[in-house]
């Protein structure tokens, strides 16, 4: 199997079928449901940039980066070096040393047997000699055409004069931007096609995060630690749009690392019919 030329490995059951890059990332680039040849992810291979250390190529599908977000640091390429380690009902892809970040990445990826969902264990050790303060930041890239859900605190905060919510916005973000619908109870981007970009991020108490497309609803769920530091004015769930995709993001706290360790950032993914109640 190939992905635009690059070599790619397949994991599956009875439920799902992921594809992974072989020789580069770690990446995930296409995710279908059994019996179907629709990828669930946004294709995106003729995107790149050039960097310091060589062009980025952004691919498409499911990455992993390192947050508070910057240039050149985040963009370190990533085009050949992976490790394939299997794993019972899954596989680890091990990244290639970031010589100068003193970093490699790591995703591990659990298909469920029973429904179609799969745990991704994403993994940011440092190699160096001195901590590293980072956030283990996933980033999942969708197909135009559905809608996020952002869901939103229920209730009055534990005090009436103080705030229960706060949202984060990118200076490249219109208020009046037509995709974004502000409600009490969810935040809603719309994904549409728009060469002005929009991203929006906050702190999500819930734990969940999805995106509804043609009656699919992929829901992304993750841990909430509450008196955690977080990137980007608190954030740990963002989402962005653009004009050939949208991206569904969520962040590990910003931890420092010893030499030697890693921050671990879980996700578990459902592919499933409906927007859960909150």
């Amino acid at each position: 199997m190939a992905y635009y030329g690059l070599p790619t490995h397949i994991i599956q059951n009875d439920h799902l079928q992921i594809e992974v890059l072989a020789s580069a990332g770690p990446r995930i680039v296409r995710l279908r449901r059994a019996g179907s040849d629709e990828n669930l992810l946004a294709e995106t291979p003729e995107i790149s940039w050039p960097t310091p250390f060589g062009e980025f190529h952004i691919q498409g599908g499911h990455r992993l980066w390192h947050s508070p977000e910057a240039f050149p640091r985040t963009y370190y390429p990533d085009n050949d070096g992976l490790k394939l380690e299997p794993l019972p009902g899954g596989v680890c892809l091990v990244g290639a040393s970031e010589t100068a970040n003193s970093l490699h990445k790591e995703i591990e990826i659990h298909l469920a047997a029973d429904r179609p969902a799969v745990k991704l264990v994403h993994r940011m050790v440092n190699e160096g000699a001195w901590p590293i303060k980072l956030a283990a930041w996933a980033i999942t890239q969708l197909p135009l055409g559905g809608t996020i859900y952002l869901p939103q605190p229920e209730g009055p905060a534990e005090s009436e004069y103080l705030p229960n919510r706060r949202l984060a916005l990118w200076t490249y973000t219109r208020l009046r931007d037509p995709r974004l619908e502000l409600a009490d109870d969810m935040i809603r981007l719309h994904a549409r096609s728009d060469l002005q970009a929009i991203k929006i991020g906050y702190r999500n108490i819930h734990g969940w995060a999805a995106y509804a497309r043609d009656g699919i609803t992929l829901v992304k769920r993750f841990a909430i630690t509450q008196e955690a530091e977080y990137s980007d004015y608190g954030c740990n769930v963002e989402a962005y749009c653009k004009d050939s995709f949208c991206e569904l993001e969520t962040l590990s706290p910003l931890t420092l690392v010893k030499p030697g360790q890693a921050v671990t950032h879980i996700e578990e993914w459902e592919v499933e019919g409906q927007i859960p109640p909150k």
